[in-house]
């Protein structure tokens, strides 16, 4: 088997999440926090035969950078990694025990949502970016009166520098949806956004089959 560039983007972006995985058989690849705080799914090209528990994520990545084209083989409790056209060069790299391995045990039904907006790429960056050169730790969704904003800030500072775009939410109410912006570790992309009020976000990439459940942060509000 060899790893697609959408799968390796995927795997490497999940490393961001949790350096544990369990590559369940099939073709879906999901992955948890280990605060709980951050769920992921992906839908890959391949076809995993058989479940497959890593422990440490970025050192397979970097085992896989060893080769130009690398080709994997798996094992009862191995996969063998080889050079393409070049099979004199392999690495036998080991599962971990899954039980050792934080995975979701189950994908997250989404309760009812009561606010939807997309989120594009050029958004999402300008958002990034902006949180790191003022040092805002926090990110809201805001609705107070006739528009709707995403602002970056420091929210237990008052006086601390922010940051905001306007946003076209679909929803009534009024609303203050607060996310940490170290957990917004999304792929690169646009997103189609809900946000329900039991505290909960779920974004789904628009280009690709990739899918994440964020949790809001407890200080949220909605009011109709």
């Amino acid at each position: 088997m060899k790893l697609s560039n959408h799968t390796t983007s995927v795997l490497k972006n999940f490393a961001t999440i949790n350096q544990n995985l369990v590559i369940k058989e099939g073709n879906t690849i999901s992955t948890m926090s280990a605060m709980k705080n951050i769920v992921a799914k992906a839908d890959v090209e391949e076809t995993f035969p058989q479940e497959v528990a890593i422990y440490d994520l970025n050192e397979f990545l970097a085992s896989l950078s060893l080769f130009t084209s690398p080709v994997l083989d798996f094992y009862e409790n191995h996969v063998m990694i080889t050079e393409e056209n070049n099979t004199s060069n392999s690495l036998k790299y080991f599962y971990s025990d899954p039980s050792v391995v934080t995975s979701p045990s189950k994908m997250i039904t989404m309760p009812s949502q009561e606010v939807k907006f997309t989120m594009t790429n050029e958004d999402l960056s300008k958002l990034k970016r902006a949180a790191g050169v003022i040092g805002a730790p926090d990110m809201v969704l805001e609705k107070n009166g006739s528009g709707s904003s995403l602002t970056v800030k420091d929210k237990k500072n008052d006086t601390a520098n922010n940051y905001s775009l306007d946003v076209d939410t679909n929803g009534d109410g009024e609303f203050n949806f607060y996310f940490k912006v170290e957990n917004m570790k999304l792929l690169d992309g646009s997103y189609d956004v809900e946000i329900s009020s039991k505290n909960i976000s779920h974004y789904t990439n628009k280009s690709s089959p990739v899918e994440y459940w964020i949790a809001l942060e407890p200080e949220s509000t909605y009011t109709v």
